[in-house]
């Protein structure tokens, strides 16, 4: 375990001027993942798999990944590698204002279910004529970055937007998930989710993103009951009981400091929480981590 998750940045000056995106090969990455295979991203990332056969975890969904498959990956998760990765493939990592800022629409990226935090699995699986599509436009895209001139941004985004459509199309032949019925309440879930899964460890109360959606807390309740069968407050709660099993997990720090990490305003109030959302206490939880159950 670590003192805490680290987290990588996204380097906006890599090659001079300001760029929002970056293709690279697997490779690039392998030395950071050795160093800590277990971390957070503040950015977008896409990994196309073209070799390899292993096990990836992204906020605990684990697969065993092959050629062939796309993980996605939204930031602030938690990756999980192996420390040594065999994997091959191409790399792509992007912040949300490169996409945005042209476009003009602030939920652009919530168009897509597989970028949202609530989505099943953060892996997708193109056919065949998706994938070679995909290797095409992220081909294009890394040549376009090496150029050794300035990158045009106007074709990386180019290439960007025609990566998510297809992979969007993927998802949708590979897995039928229903969206909700109206378009203005599916609007502001998805701003719901988006904004717990960023800031919940600093906001416990329903008011906190109802003021944030510019709605009342009934109305929120309301929404987030009919799109998750879950209250409003629950559903931050969950969240927030996620991201406590997750520091509990992955790092050294004591049980008071993750209830100061999440705004508890005690270690017992943060202890009775975990407690009643696992039905453990944190120090179990982290004994149960250590000595698996046979």
């Amino acid at each position: 375990m670590m003192n805490s998750i680290h987290t990588y940045n996204f380097r906006k000056h890599k090659y001079g001027d300001e760029l929002l995106i970056d293709v690279i090969d697997l490779n690039y990455i392998k030395p950071g993942i050795r160093r800590t295979p277990i971390h957070r991203e503040n950015f977008y990332s896409l990994i196309f798999i073209t070799g390899g056969e292993e096990s990836v975890a992204i906020n605990g969904h684990e697969r065993c990944v092959k050629a062939g498959e796309v993980i996605c990956s939204i930031p602030g998760e938690v990756w999980e590698w192996t420390a040594d990765t065999k994997l091959e493939g191409y790399v792509v990592i992007f912040e949300e204002q490169f996409i945005i800022s042209f476009f003009n629409d602030l939920n652009f990226l919530r168009k897509f279910h597989y970028l949202q935090p609530d989505r099943p699995a953060p892996f997708i699986y193109p056919d065949e004529s998706i994938w070679e599509r995909l290797m095409h436009l992220v081909s294009s895209m890394k040549q376009e970055v090496e150029v050794g001139v300035t990158p045009d941004q106007h074709i990386l985004r180019a290439g960007l937007y025609g990566a998510l459509i297809l992979l969007n199309r993927a998802e949708c032949l590979s897995d039928s998930h229903t969206s909700g019925s109206d378009g203005i309440v599916n609007r502001y879930v998805n701003r719901f989710v988006k904004v717990v899964a960023e800031e919940c460890y600093l906001h416990h109360d329903v008011e906190y993103y109802a003021d944030v959606l510019c709605i009342s807390p009934n109305y929120l309740n309301k929404i987030v009951k009919k799109y998750f069968d879950v209250t409003a407050k629950l559903y931050i709660q969950m969240k927030l009981a996620d991201e406590a099993k997750r520091l509990l997990a992955y790092t050294f720090l004591t049980i008071e400091e993750i209830s100061e990490e999440l705004n508890f305003n005690t270690s017992s109030y943060f202890i009775r929480f975990f407690k009643k959302h696992t039905d453990l206490t944190p120090t179990q939880f982290r004994e149960r981590l250590n000595c698996p159950q046979k």
